[in-house]
């Protein structure tokens, strides 16, 4: 990212990717602290309730899709911060430039496609 609009840019994208990826997660919690309160509130026997099956997996559904929206977050937060130190766009594998249409559809990524595929 050697010109300064393209790094503007990038911090835009970047920071719309945080912004979002925020908003998700507070979502997911409220959603979590709502599965939690309707199962406190029902006589749910996980083992024997065919409902309480049906919470059960809300709860870990939700669980799961916030660890994701977590995991987005702090790659967003970590490719700010490569933003910052003047390594964004550079694979950490190989050392090359990632290439633009990389970056713009997934901006927080670290490796190039070469790299990414020998994983």
């Amino acid at each position: 990212m050697a010109d300064e609009g393209g790094t503007a840019a990038a911090r835009t994208r970047l920071e719309e990717v945080r912004a979002a990826a925020r908003a998700r997660l507070e979502a997911l919690d409220r959603s979590f602290d709502d599965v939690v309160a309707a199962a406190d509130g029902a006589n749910t026997d996980d083992e024997h309730d065919p409902e309480g099956a049906t919470i059960g997996f809300e709860r870990a559904q939700v669980t799961a899709l916030a660890e994701q929206a977590r995991q987005s977050l702090a790659d967003a937060d970590a490719a700010l911060a490569r933003l910052d130190a003047g390594t964004y766009g550079r694979c950490a594998r190989c050392g090359r430039d990632i290439p633009a249409a990389r970056l713009a559809v997934r901006p927080t990524a670290t490796m190039c496609v070469e790299c990414a595929g020998r994983r």
